[in-house]
């Protein structure tokens, strides 16, 4: 699929926005906010075997799926990248994708940082964009805080956000996500997009 801006209106193409970081950064709660204030993204929904936390709903935070129905997808290649994370698996469907951007819509996806790789990788045009926590103490505190994981989880996922903050420079931008102030990191990442949309030469997603 390629969508390109239309030569008769100049309506620039639609982009796939990339939102990706390391666990624990916030992004559920960035796009969260985003949704609340209306923005018009269409974000896409991530189909996971993870188990449901009481706090999620199916088909809004995550599409929850056994791990017979996930190898299905693979199978059937109803998604653009997977990947297995902490013993679970994650994935973005592809249809969402593709029949949003057919609309002319902005779309905002939230892979993990490898996903995000492949990603770019399939899609050179995708916007990619890093979410970070002002500090690595404060990414400490907000996993421990969460307590959804065991003792042995959290200091995996320490180590795995150590790792994924290296990854920070291959993005195209950085938002820094600070406690309290989730309205500054969706202002900065519409004035991104904003930008992006006036691009020489623009992003032209093809899938």
């Amino acid at each position: 699929m390629d969508t390109q801006s239309s030569p008769s209106t100049g309506t620039p193409s639609p982009l796939l926005i990339v939102i990706a970081g390391p666990p624990g950064v916030g992004k559920d709660s960035v796009l969260a906010r985003m949704r609340e204030l209306g923005k018009p993204y269409h974000f896409i929904v991530t189909a996971t075997t993870r188990r449901q936390r009481e706090s999620e709903r199916d088909g809004t935070d995550y599409i929850f799926k056994t791990t017979e129905q996930f190898r299905r997808m693979i199978d059937q290649e109803e998604l653009l990248e997977w990947a297995e994370v902490y013993g679970n698996l994650y994935g973005v469907p592809r249809s969402q994708i593709a029949e949003a951007l057919s609309t002319g819509r902005d779309v905002i996806v939230k892979p993990d940082v490898q996903g995000a790789a492949t990603i770019k990788r399939l899609a050179p045009d995708a916007l990619p964009i890093f979410l970070a926590p002002p500090d690595m103490d404060e990414l400490a505190r907000r996993l421990t805080a969460r307590m959804t994981e065991s003792t042995e989880d959290l200091s995996l996922r320490l180590a795995t956000a150590e790792s994924e903050m290296q990854e920070a420079d291959s993005f195209d931008y950085v938002v820094v996500n600070r406690r309290g102030n989730l309205d500054d990191a969706v202002e900065e990442i519409d004035r991104i997009v904003s930008k992006e949309r006036h691009r020489t030469p623009p992003r032209r997603v093809s899938l």
